[in-house]
């Protein structure tokens, strides 16, 4: 298998509390991995090390084949939390930023907001979009500078049931394009729908991680393990 992303044993200590303890992941190329775990289980924290704004305790992380190095964030594309967007400023005009202070030509700017469909938001601020909008404004910052790795964490949180629809089209269309998302969720029915593979976090251990299979009862199987690992930490 072609494996864009590998970490291994990958752990993060907090003053003593073990956040995330010897996680293995394997994210194959061109695929959507659902990352599930209920809150506080160290999903987010396990992201911020991939992306660098958290430095693993211990542990590797190897991205396209090598050790993971600072210089691969040009290849990562990532949206955690809120996205990161001058209210005041149009969608072009935010990307603009973006591409001005990337070196990135902008042309970019039309085939990413063509991408995300927001390219008829005009003169519209980017205070006055819906939260789907700001959603997908943020995925396509997140995609200027062309990533193999997408990292979404929690990306439909508040979005209403059409936003949620929209998001999730788009990123099912991402590893056609040679995108491997890597989405974090605790919405169950949303990766169902999305994902290839699965890797189900609980108090911060890897309880489990396997290829989705249609018909499979996800709810019941991220219980069991929630269950299991929850009780140990």
């Amino acid at each position: 298998m072609d494996m864009i992303l590998k970490t291994t044993d990958l752990c993060k200590n907090f003053k003593g509390q073990m956040a995330v303890n010897n996680v293995s992941l394997n994210i194959e190329r061109n695929s959507v991995y659902g990352l599930l775990g209920p809150n506080g289980a160290g999903k987010s924290t396990t992201l911020k090390m991939i992306t660098g704004i958290l430095r693993p305790t211990s542990g590797s992380i190897e991205f396209d084949g090598h050790p993971w190095q600072r210089g691969d964030l040009t290849q990562i594309g990532a949206l955690i939390e809120t996205p990161p967007l001058y209210e005041n400023l149009t969608a072009y005009e935010n990307l603009k930023v973006r591409t001005t202070m990337l070196g990135l030509p902008d042309n970019r700017i039309d085939e990413v907001l063509h991408i995300v469909r927001l390219t008829d938001t005009g003169k519209k601020r980017a205070g006055q979009f819906s939260l789907g909008m700001k959603q997908r404004l943020g995925i396509a910052i997140a995609l200027l500078n062309n990533p193999q790795l997408l990292i979404l964490d929690e990306p439909t949180n508040g979005l209403d049931p059409v936003g949620i629809e929209e998001l999730r089209e788009l990123i099912r269309s991402f590893p056609a394009k040679g995108i491997t998302v890597i989405l974090s969720s605790h919405i169950l029915s949303e990766v169902q729908q999305i994902a290839d593979h699965v890797g189900i976090i609980a108090g911060g251990v890897l309880g489990y991680e396997s290829q989705l299979h249609a018909g499979e009862d996800l709810e019941k199987l991220f219980m069991e393990v929630v269950r299991e690992y929850s009780k140990e930490v």
